[in-house]
């Protein structure tokens, strides 16, 4: 079946204007497996929206025996959002709300609809959660504009057995968060994309995209720890590296890894053939540490991307470059041994401010419930 596209036009704005999200359809609608993939929820983030344009091409030529939806521009809002020139759009100009966070839990909505119905075949329960997911989405109703964006988005996500939101950082390698339940299932992923780090959490807190299909799975199987319930979605977010890694050449190679994950869960013919060995086993959120400034001034980084460091390590040094000389840098260290696989691209830093990001396997004393940077 060719590609199907179709435009779903979201809440406007003001009288006078109008904005669509634009979605790709491959497959047959309600074939299994079904696997949603976005791009550039994130508006400025574009490495997720060029990926998802070569992999749209590889499913015009392919055959796909799932069904796959391809939304490669999900912010149709950030993408129109500029100040003073430069493109704002990683939170919503209207409140400073941040687009990948409050995405509803639905786990009570699901629980009202499946309780007393839950029975001892896996299957048929995950059938019955797929379709009180869907409902639950459903009955939501947006109040704004901002609503209606999340609400579309997971309309069209609800019932899948796949949920990739495809994401960059600042200056990074690829690597991916992902629930702790569905490692390590998921290491076709990582493995097909190259990701140096897979980071685990069941709830990294905000309400993000991704664990808004993956929580209720887990919360559902401790409401009713006597039924067999699967990790029914393997929702992750993927960070394709650096938002100044926008080049075919790596958009493609990062669309071939995709390409290959889907053959290998059947939503695409093909052999996909030998599953790659691993970069690196994932290790928990609650160890990567959030390197940050102690004072501000001016970053200059120590260490480079890819490198291994131990605890202790000097990542950075903060310049102050109105002091003297030998009084002007101060050194920030990491607390954890493990691969630095991110940095900020911004070299002025405040106190507090994160600058890097060190993977460690050890969870830190001092996590807490957020564990993101955002």
């Amino acid at each position: 079946m060719t590609r199907q596209t179709e435009r779903i036009p979201l809440m406007a704005p003001s009288p006078g204007t109008t904005r669509d999200l634009v979605v790709h359809r491959f497959g047959a609608a309600g074939a299994r497996p079904k696997a949603y993939i976005q791009g550039s929820l994130h508006a400025d983030e574009l490495p997720g929206g060029l990926v998802a344009h070569h992999l749209g091409g590889l499913l015009d030529k392919a055959e796909v025996t799932g069904e796959i939806v391809l939304v490669p521009a999900a912010n149709p809002i950030g993408l129109d959002q500029r100040v003073l020139g430069h493109h704002f759009g990683r939170h919503f100009g209207g409140t400073g709300d941040n687009f990948n966070r409050g995405y509803p839990d639905l786990t009570d909505a699901v629980v009202e609809r499946v309780e007393g119905r839950i029975s001892p075949d896996q299957a048929t329960n995950a059938d019955l959660i797929r379709a009180a997911m869907t409902a639950a989405v459903a009955d939501l109703e947006p109040t704004t504009e901002l609503d209606t964006l999340r609400f579309t988005l997971m309309r069209l996500a609800a019932d899948a057995d796949i949920v990739l939101d495809l994401h960059c950082d600042q200056e990074a390698e690829l690597y991916i968060y992902l629930g702790e339940d569905l490692w390590p299932d998921a290491r076709d992923l990582s493995a097909d994309l190259g990701a140096v780090s897979t980071l685990l959490a069941l709830d990294s807190g905000g309400g993000s995209f991704d664990e808004a299909f993956s929580l209720p799975w887990w919360n559902l199987k401790q409401r009713f720890p006597d039924m067999p319930i699967p990790a029914g979605c393997l929702s992750t977010t993927v960070e394709l590296r650096g938002s100044a890694d926008v080049y075919d050449y790596l958009a493609a190679q990062d669309a071939a890894g995709l390409f290959r994950f889907l053959q290998r869960r059947g939503l695409v013919a093909g052999d996909p053939g030998p599953m790659p060995d691993l970069i690196a086993e994932a290790t928990p959120l609650t160890g990567c540490d959030m390197v940050r400034a102690p004072v501000g001034g001016i970053v200059a980084y120590r260490r480079e991307l890819g490198e291994i460091v131990a605890a202790g390590d000097v990542i950075a040094e903060i310049v102050d470059q109105t002091a003297a000389p030998d009084q002007a840098r101060t050194p920030v260290t990491t607390r954890t041994a493990g691969r630095l696989f991110s940095r900020s691209d911004n070299r002025w830093a405040r106190p507090g401010q994160p600058i890097a990001k060190v993977a460690g396997a050890e969870p830190l004393p001092d996590a807490g419930d957020y564990l993101l940077s955002d």
